[in-house]
């Protein structure tokens, strides 16, 4: 039986669902996305754990609202909203970089980490940006979401060396759904705050199992920084699967699944 519901917390209602028992295994969306990312993990992870999945503020059902908020903070109220004290964190993208922050600033509350697809706070990159990128900002400008929805498809589930007609069409229309949601969000709304020291400096830190998943087919400014993330995490593991982008776990579900649960058997 799947549980959800709105967690009032930090200014906002938050949306989650929770299915299973066991130890808790939370998992944290994309940037272009929303918690229907899992719907290929959720209920087969829910057989070994108690699964959790919710929105972040200003994706899918939870609203982005005034003030400064840090995605980290509210991962971890929402985590006592839950009763959780420690779990294993999924993260795919931004999620992954909320996840990372997480376990910087609440080192005993991660049992394990899972970073797809990784976003890093404070990291750089040098190499070129996407084809896509001045059009991008010219959608931006002048406020065209749709165009805007589609150019970023291009670039994070596609990816650099695919056309749309060579990913699964479900996968992109669920991501297009999703994203036009976060893309209505008022730019104004909200002023995130982030992790400081940022944590491209501290990944020493972390001492918890790690393992990093990517797409081969993913923007090399990921690849670059989950190449850095695991280098950088002492131990952590890596995992490259072949033909995918950005949301390996939406195109290649039972692949992605087996990879995570192989690697949590063995921690």
């Amino acid at each position: 039986m799947t549980q959800n519901g709105f967690a009032e917390i930090n200014g906002t209602k938050f949306y989650y669902e929770v299915s299973g028992q066991g130890f808790p295994l939370v998992l944290v969306h994309a940037g272009i996305a929303d918690c229907r990312m899992w719907d290929g993990q959720f209920d087969t992870f829910a057989r070994q754990y108690q699964a959790v999945r919710y929105d972040r503020r200003g994706f899918g059902k939870t609203a982005m609202v005034a003030g400064d908020y840090s995605q980290y903070h509210d991962l971890y109220a929402f985590l006592k909203f839950l009763g959780i004290e420690q779990a294993i964190l999924v993260g795919c993208s931004q999620g992954a970089k909320t996840v990372t922050d997480f376990t910087l600033e609440y080192p005993k509350m991660t049992k394990a980490l899972v970073l797809v697809a990784p976003a890093l706070g404070g990291f750089i990159f040098n190499g070129e940006p996407p084809k896509q990128e001045e059009q991008l900002e010219l959608a931006e400008q002048t406020g065209d979401l749709d165009l805007v929805n589609e150019l970023e498809l291009q670039i994070w589930v596609d990816g650099p060396q695919r056309t749309a007609e060579q990913v699964n069409p479900n996968v992109r229309e669920l991501a297009r759904e999703m994203n036009r949601i976060a893309l209505q969000t008022p730019e104004d709304l909200g002023n995130e705050i982030p992790l400081v020291p940022a944590a491209v400096n501290r990944l020493s830190e972390i001492n918890v199992p790690a393992l990093v998943i990517t797409g081969d087919l993913d923007t090399p400014r990921t690849l670059a920084g989950a190449d850095f993330l695991a280098q950088n995490i002492p131990g952590a593991k890596k995992a490259t699967m072949n033909g995918v982008a950005h949301l390996p776990n939406m195109e290649l579900p039972e692949e992605f699944n087996q990879l995570v649960l192989s690697f949590l058997e063995q921690t």
